[in-house]
């Protein structure tokens, strides 16, 4: 449901003053992510495999805001995403296109519009919006401030929680089931879900969970939305010690991470960030692992807004989320921060798990251990 009318005003501001810059007169936002962002939360999607949605808004001056979908979408987006916006809907037969298409070209008229994707009916004249539509999303206002810390504490307790509780000969899928469980019942959805048991943790750095079985150590990832907002974190348990080069490795990419929290602030750029993190892999022997996965980058609507890549002139905002994930075979460090002009705020720390504290920027950053059970 979303938050107010006072947040999508907001939003819509940041739109009029993109409408001026482009010249146009409306944009059409069929993609979740720009759904969720503009009306604060609200969901335009069946199905959570895709990136585009069932309903569209076409935004236009003055102060007018349409909700196109079909006939099946209609009443529920009415009542349960758009009530308190005061949005009018209009909707189509599911089973007429033509219908369909003479919608869209009563709601926009002769408008100049751009989509951030193209949707059966529009009309042709109906062009694309650049890359730089993306920006607006990325500073988050103080109320999707507060959604993304909620979020982000209630789903790093649950990974943390649903870790605690494996055991030996665990399969991965029944931990992985466990967690999503448990932050479904939050009304967490849980677009990305890792997990690797032993040897896949260093063979793979994407471990889609599988009948594999625990037995000396894991590690689990999880990217979770909620209202559209998306955090990731990554812990790693062991059951007893572990061995010196694991711990060797760990200690490693906990302080590449640190480093990498520490370079981020609204100063700098992702590829600076980068630089930082490619200078502490060499610095740890280990100067090739950032070239066997990408490192992370901006989040918030997406899970990566922009994966940060050698050079990547992107500047930081203040007040925008970022997710970096280092990773050494075997291991990884991820946690979904927030930047700020001092220092960046690791939202999804609990205080509840085994933390040590690196280097970064002039300060100490905890990062997560290896939990010994």
């Amino acid at each position: 449901m979303p938050s107010d009318a006072a947040e999508c005003q907001e939003k819509r501001q940041r739109v009029v003053e993109y409408l001026d810059s482009h010249g146009l007169d409306a944009v059409v936002l069929t993609r979740r992510c720009n759904f969720a962002w503009f009306t604060g939360g609200g969901l335009n999607h069946v199905g959570t495999g895709g990136e585009v949605g069932v309903a569209s808004l076409v935004i236009s001056r003055p102060k007018r805001t349409v909700c196109v979908t079909s006939w099946i979408e209609e009443r529920r987006v009415l009542d349960e995403e758009l009530s308190v916006l005061g949005f009018a809907v209009q909707a189509y037969p599911w089973h007429d296109p033509e219908s369909a298409a003479r919608l869209w070209r009563d709601v926009l008229g002769d408008l100049r519009a751009a989509c951030d994707v193209r949707v059966a009916g529009l009309p042709e004249t109906v062009g694309l919006l650049g890359g730089d539509f993306d920006c607006l999303r990325w500073s988050l206002t103080d109320k999707e401030t507060v959604r993304i810390r909620a979020l982000a504490r209630e789903t790093a307790a649950c990974l943390e929680e649903t870790c605690r509780r494996a055991r030996r000969g665990m399969a991965e899928h029944e931990l992985a089931g466990r967690l999503a469980g448990s932050l479904l019942e939050r009304g967490i959805r849980v677009p990305t879900l890792l997990a690797a048991a032993d040897d896949r943790a260093t063979r793979y750095r994407h471990p889609i969970p599988t009948t594999a079985r625990f037995d000396r150590y894991g590690l689990v990832a999880v990217g979770a939305e909620r209202g559209g907002l998306i955090v990731s974190c990554t812990r790693l348990f062991s059951f007893g010690p572990i061995d010196e080069d694991l711990r060797r490795r760990h200690e490693a990419v906990c302080r590449v991470d640190a480093a990498m929290i520490g370079a981020t602030h609204p100063c700098s750029t992702l590829g600076e960030v980068f630089a930082v993190a490619q200078r502490v892999y060499a610095e740890s022997g280990f100067p090739d692992e950032w070239r066997r996965h990408h490192q992370g980058g901006s989040t918030g609507y997406l899970p990566r807004e922009v994966k940060a890549v050698p050079g990547d002139t992107t500047p930081v905002l203040s007040g925008q989320a970022f997710a970096w994930n280092p990773s050494i075979a075997g291991t990884k460090s991820e946690d979904t921060i927030l930047t700020d002009l001092l220092e960046s705020e690791i939202l999804t720390a609990t205080g509840a798990w085994p933390t040590t504290s690196y280097p970064g920027g002039g300060k100490t950053y905890p990062r997560c251990d290896i939990m010994e059970r």
